[in-house]
């Protein structure tokens, strides 16, 4: 099988790169590669690369992730987040190829607090929501065999993540704020990579389990609880570690001005997901320790 890889250097795509080895040939592309156009802005390149690698699975792991930013740029952000991720589904339709896509909790509104099933209506926020869902629905037009999976709160030990910013800023500050009115689930891109070559392995023998899924790690938290849990971690693994502040503070969302609306209901019900592939999802604690005992 030869796969090709998009978003190499972010967190996902650095972990596809461990769990898609086994399947195949990984060409792994990032926006700067010099070989082949891995760059979303460049719909033709893309185009180009596809076309003359001839892939037999397409994994696309780039998006613009700045949701705020996201705001002031919206023509950008629906090119790389909507019209690239169309443009591969057109091509993997095209080559017979199979096309897995990541997409996100900021679909839905966050109303409520049930957690979202693939079949609840979408009513996204703000602009990377927006474009993410048309994204969705593009490759969902184009025809190709694919594998689309809605994930929440990504972390991984490499590069920044919340967990290293509640951990610096405990030993910077007396007080620590954060947020305690939107919930979701801490989910690790080595889950992510793991989970999708799985479900690869199984819809190239069975292609009629392709679709959308939700795919988060098993619970629920709050921002803050998420925080409370990196803090007590740390003081479990690194006793010695000086933090100003041994707990955050809860507060609701209005204490903070963002450039984008979030959602406050960010569960994602992961019961097709489980059932279709046969999967347990880990407790969101799991992964989360796994990591921080890797970064302190």
């Amino acid at each position: 099988m030869k796969i090709l890889l998009f978003g190499k250097g972010g967190q996902v795509g650095w972990e596809l790169q461990r769990s898609l080895a086994p399947l195949g040939e990984v060409v792994a592309l990032d926006h700067d590669s010099s070989d082949y156009c891995g760059n979303f802005g460049n719909l033709t390149g893309l185009v180009d690369t596809v076309r003359e690698l001839k892939p037999d699975l397409i994994v696309n792991a780039a998006a613009h992730t700045a949701v705020d930013q996201a705001e002031s740029e919206p023509e950008l952000v629906r090119s790389l987040n909507a019209l690239a991720p169309g443009v591969l589904a057109q091509e993997a339709a095209r080559l017979g190829a199979w096309l897995v896509h990541y997409s996100t909790d900021y679909v839905f509104d966050g109303s409520g607090s049930r957690a979202w099933t693939e079949s609840d209506a979408p009513a996204p926020l703000n602009v990377y929501g927006q474009t993410k869902l048309e994204g969705e629905q593009l490759i969902q037009a184009a025809g190709a065999r694919h594998l689309i999976f809605r994930t929440s709160w990504v972390y991984a030990a490499r590069g920044g993540n919340f967990a290293k910013t509640m951990l610096r800023l405990a030993q910077e500050r007396e007080r620590l704020t954060v947020i305690d009115d939107q919930f979701g689930a801490p989910t690790g891109a080595e889950l992510l990579a793991d989970v999708t070559a799985h479900a690869i392995r199984q819809v190239w023998q069975r292609p009629g389990d392709g679709g959308l899924y939700h795919l988060v790690a098993g619970g629920e938290t709050s921002w803050c609880g998420y925080a409370n849990y990196v803090l007590s971690q740390a003081r479990l693994a690194q006793p010695a570690l000086k933090m100003r502040t041994s707990e955050a503070v809860p507060v609701p969302s209005s204490a903070f001005q963002t450039s984008a609306r979030r959602p406050h209901n960010s569960r994602l019900d992961t019961r097709k997901l489980q059932t279709t592939f046969g999967l347990s999802l880990p407790p969101w604690q799991q992964g989360v320790a796994r990591m921080l005992a890797e970064i302190l």
